[in-house]
């Protein structure tokens, strides 16, 4: 019984361990001069993007509509931390828009519900705006030769 209850205890000891340390690598993450959501209150996934280099060209919606109501040429990439075609899509997707020189938004849906605003139906959904409206987009993750064939007009390089 001894035994049962030691083990019982090392195992409490090592949770509480873990959820310490986990709460005060999170607060480092969120206090960091590079988290673009400000002193929103963010939700785990996005957390563990903070650092991701695929990530980092976060927008807030209401700088994406600025943007947009500019009349300017915008590219907007509306992803969730916790969709596996995003965190499929994303990592290709990145590199090709850097090599073409195109300038994206991304938008956190997980963070800001702007489902509806875009008329967005599934994840990532990226969408191309000039003059205010939109332009043209792409629903689901798809291969890099088809990704390459949407973005080539928007080349900037």
């Amino acid at each position: 019984m001894k035994k049962l209850v030691a083990i019982g205890g090392v195992v409490v000891v090592l949770l509480i361990a873990i959820i310490v340390l986990t709460q005060m690598s999170n607060k480092e993450k969120l206090a960091s001069d590079d988290n673009p959501y400000g002193d929103k209150k963010l939700q785990q996934p996005t957390i563990d993007l903070l650092k991701d280099e695929n990530y980092q060209h976060i927008t807030l919606p209401e700088d994406l509509k600025a943007k947009i109501d500019s009349g300017e040429e915008v590219n907007a990439y509306f992803f969730s931390p916790t969709c596996t075609h995003c965190r499929a899509l994303t990592p290709n997707l990145m590199p090709i828009l850097d090599e073409l020189g195109i300038e994206v938004n991304q938008i956190n849906l997980l963070e800001y519900d702007e489902w509806d605003n875009y008329g967005i139906t599934a994840t990532p959904t990226f969408i191309h705006f000039d003059g205010g409206a939109e332009v043209n987009r792409f629903e689901g993750n798809l291969p890099e030769e088809d990704l390459r064939a949407f973005l080539a007009p928007y080349a900037k390089k």
